[in-house]
């Protein structure tokens, strides 16, 4: 039940960034194919770290490329 809440939780902070989950777009890239800034993304994670309250170690947050990748590691830490 908690990972439900936790992905609505998601999916609205993805909504409000203009990021839809559905098809194709879970797996673009957010600097190639959604043309997105580094600060940008760095706000996103921040947003979904701050709504789901959990931290994503520094290191993975360099790798994450994109909105699936980032959605799997957020679930994974704790």
């Amino acid at each position: 039940m908690k990972n439900i809440t936790a992905l609505r939780k998601t999916i609205q902070v993805f909504s409000s960034y203009g990021i839809s989950l559905t098809g194709k777009r879970k797996a673009a890239n957010f600097y190639r194919d959604l043309r997105m800034d580094k600060i940008f993304v760095s706000g996103l994670i921040f947003e979904l770290e701050y709504e789901l309250k959990r931290e994503i170690a520094d290191e993975k947050v360099a790798k994450i490329q994109t909105p699936s990748e980032l959605i799997s590691t957020l679930l994974k830490a704790s």
